[in-house]
């Protein structure tokens, strides 16, 4: 197998840029150039109260890895002018960040090196190690923190004993409650010193961290090791989280570092056998796919109780206006490709949606409606609307709940688990087809959606939003398979609605919504494009093409904003331009990608320099994997044999040969892919 392309290491300090960004899909830290500063936390399902807004939002977390060192005496933080960072480097291969930096006092120096990684094996486990080596014999001291500086919320109490133990299993406990307490999480660490014996001092929480300090007479060119193993679990997936943490780190303890090291290098050496490569495109191209791959890969895991959000566990100081909460853009743009590259991380996903689904049906009941309504913004504790006041957007934003439903489906055709089918996605696709039933209005032109708001969130709703009509014909056509596959009967309204929904149009072309205007507020969004891709409506030849043609000279416009943008290059191969079709994946996908290790941007920065640099945004590495999974191979999923599943000739940008994949998930079983351009079709076989 190749190995990945990782980023080129950073030189230096002081960029105006995001910080590292590493997880393991239930922990997420911002990690900064001296990593023993803390960063910031985030810990799937751990959320509180937000500060203005008073709504359910993800809450930052205790940050576990920090740490400081002293020289003869002068500790890093009091003197951070003395810092010199020397570079970052990520492998995506395996995780791991490494960072380097030299600590300078008087004549001594110590030269610095820290290992940072979450583990995917131990998914609650957060790993450091912390290597010095000074230039000349001084006193070192070394610290092992848990920072809960700067952070809302409160401890509600910390322990360095184990209770009915002589001797304490770790080196300190805590239970921290989030502000407005709406959850708390439980972090325990222990802490090595390899090298040299000491003794560690581990004083009380004194408010701003939890410390075991090492104090040692240092010698000249040798290295010290100071390892830390931090446990972090949110309540939401034990009531006592603190204790849970408490025994966690007590088995990684057990196990060790390097073998806890190893474990999580083999679940990355696994999840990078569903590499994606672009034959006989620009390495840069393929340096983007691997970094579109690795950070959806490592924001996602199996054991991630609340989904994620639209930037993964990601935050900093100047964004987090979706205050983590988890929208459409998960199950539209990131559960396609899980689903073939990690299907169990795609199933937690989806789970989330079960576990939240009496909040999705009272919430059609408060709107008047029958069956289910997921929210617009999902609170990632509690499941139930978390929009900021006044929600306009929940009001209206009726495709949410047709795009969750969908994403059920395509999980029971790319696996063909009827047991999932029939358990979890039964409910969600049967609740989503009542809704449709309750949302309707019957008129002389069929059935309608009157006053609802597209993707485009315009000032003022309109009738028959494009996306949200194509998503209930898709959507209903999918209960009615599931309902035959199960042998559940068959409501005749629903393919009634399906049949007569209204699709707005001129002529051949397929517009927005009703009374669509050219000069209107965001013209340019190309919400009908998405009938000829993801959704695979079948407009017809005649209209797809009219639509193509139209929203694509119209690209100019609107690329440059999220979501969307990611998908052009497949709908450009669509009419057989290649040359179109790679210009339009550079601008609406490439030019995304900036700063510190290919971290793709929500908004491009030339295009909207007011925004701030937000990211890795998932709509759009998600739109973009999706594009290279589903669209450019033309794979429609089916319950149908999967060596059918291919629809179209292959089409791709201009100077890629094909785009191949040595393992995905089908029917619980690897395949191989080939999608080889001017092919009649992509080739799909059994990997075994």
């Amino acid at each position: 197998m190749e190995r990945p392309i990782s980023p080129p290491p950073v030189l230096g300090g002081g960029r105006a840029e995001l910080p590292a960004y590493l997880s393991n899909g239930l922990m997420g830290l911002r990690v900064r150039d001296n990593p023993l500063v803390a960063g910031m936390a985030l810990l799937n399902g751990f959320s509180g109260e937000h500060a203005v807004r008073r709504i359910e939002a993800a809450a930052l977390a205790p940050y576990p890895v920090a740490g400081d060192l002293a020289i003869d005496g002068v500790w890093m933080s009091d003197a951070s002018d003395a810092v010199r960072i020397v570079d970052q480097a990520y492998d995506f291969e395996t995780g791991e960040l490494t960072s380097r930096f030299v600590f300078s006092v008087g004549e001594r120096e110590a030269r610095v090196e820290v290992l940072t990684f979450c583990c995917r094996a131990h998914p609650t486990l957060v790993c450091q190690e912390i290597v010095v080596e000074v230039d000349a014999a001084c006193d070192l001291r070394l610290r092992a923190k848990v920072d809960i500086s700067g952070i809302e919320g409160r401890a509600l109490r910390h322990s360095r004993t184990t209770p009915g133990e002589a001797e304490p299993t770790s080196d300190g406990v805590l239970l921290w409650a989030s502000a407005g307490g709406l959850s708390t999480c439980g972090v325990a660490y222990v802490s090595q010193l390899v090298g040299a014996d000491a003794v560690p001092d581990r004083p009380a929480l004194d408010g701003a961290s939890l410390t075991s300090e090492y104090g040692l007479r240092a010698r000249a060119r040798r290295k010290y090791r100071l390892r830390q193993i931090v446990s972090v679990v949110p309540n939401i997936m034990h009531n006592q989280a603190d204790y849970q943490a408490a025994r966690l780190v007590a088995f990684a303890a057990d196990v060790g570092f390097e073998a806890i090291r190893k474990a999580n290098r083999d679940c990355w050496r696994e999840l990078w056998k569903g590499r994606i490569r672009l034959v006989g495109a620009e390495e840069r191209w393929q340096a983007m796919a691997d970094a579109a791959f690795f950070y959806l890969m490592t924001s996602t895991h199996s054991s991630s109780p609340a989904s994620t959000s639209i930037f993964g566990l990601a935050t900093w100081h100047d964004y987090h206006y979706y205050f983590g909460h988890v929208m459409w853009d998960i199950e539209t743009f990131c559960v396609p490709p899980l689903v073939f590259l990690q299907p169990e991380a795609a199933r937690s996903i989806l789970d989330y949606r079960v576990r939240s689904l009496e909040a999705a049906k009272g919430n059609a009941r408060m709107m008047g409606r029958r069956g289910v309504q997921f929210p617009w913004e999902s609170a990632p504790h509690s499941g139930e609307e978390a929009a900021p006041i006044p929600g306009s957007a929940a009001w209206r934003e009726d495709h949410a709940t047709l795009d969750i439903a969908r994403a059920f489906a395509l999980f029971a055709d790319a696996t063909g688990d009827l047991g999932f089918l029939e358990e979890k996605a039964w409910p969600v696709l049967a609740g989503t087809a009542e809704w449709i039933k309750s949302r309707v209005t019957k008129s002389a032109r069929g059935y309608e959606i009157r006053a609802s708001m597209g993707i485009a969130e315009r000032q003022s709703p309109s009738d028959n939003a494009v996306f949200t009509n194509m998503s209930a014909k898709v959507v209903l056509a999918d209960v009615i398979a599931a309902a035959e596959r199960l042998g559940k009967p068959i409501d005749p309204m629903w393919g009634e609605i399906a049949q007569k929904m209204v699709i707005p149009a001129r002529d051949k072309l397929i517009v927005s919504h009703d009374d669509f205007r050219v000069d209107e507020e965001k013209a340019a969004t190309p919400d009908p494009l998405m009938g000829v891709f993801p959704l695979g409506l079948g407009l017809g030849e005649e209209a797809e093409q009219a639509t193509l043609d139209y929203y694509l000279r119209l690209a100019d416009d609107y690329i440059g904003s999220p979501m969307l943008s990611a998908l052009y290059g497949v709908w450009a191969a669509r009419t057989g331009d290649r040359a179109l079709a790679l210009k339009m994946l550079e601008d609406g996908y490439a030019k995304f990608c900036i700063g510190r290790f290919m971290q793709i941007l929500e908004y491009r920065t030339d295009v909207f320099p007011e925004q701030p640099k937000a990211g890795p945004f998932f709509a759009n590495m998600g739109g973009f994997l999706t594009g290279l999974v589903l669209g450019f191979p033309q794979l429609q999923p089916s319950p149908e044999d999967p060596k059918a599943w291919g629809s179209g000739p292959i089409v791709l940008p201009a100077g890629w040969q094909a785009i191949e994949i040595d393992r995905i998930w089908i029917r619980g079983a690897p395949w191989r892919l080939r999608a080889s351009h001017g092919a009649e079709r992509a080739i799909l076989e059994p990997a075994g």
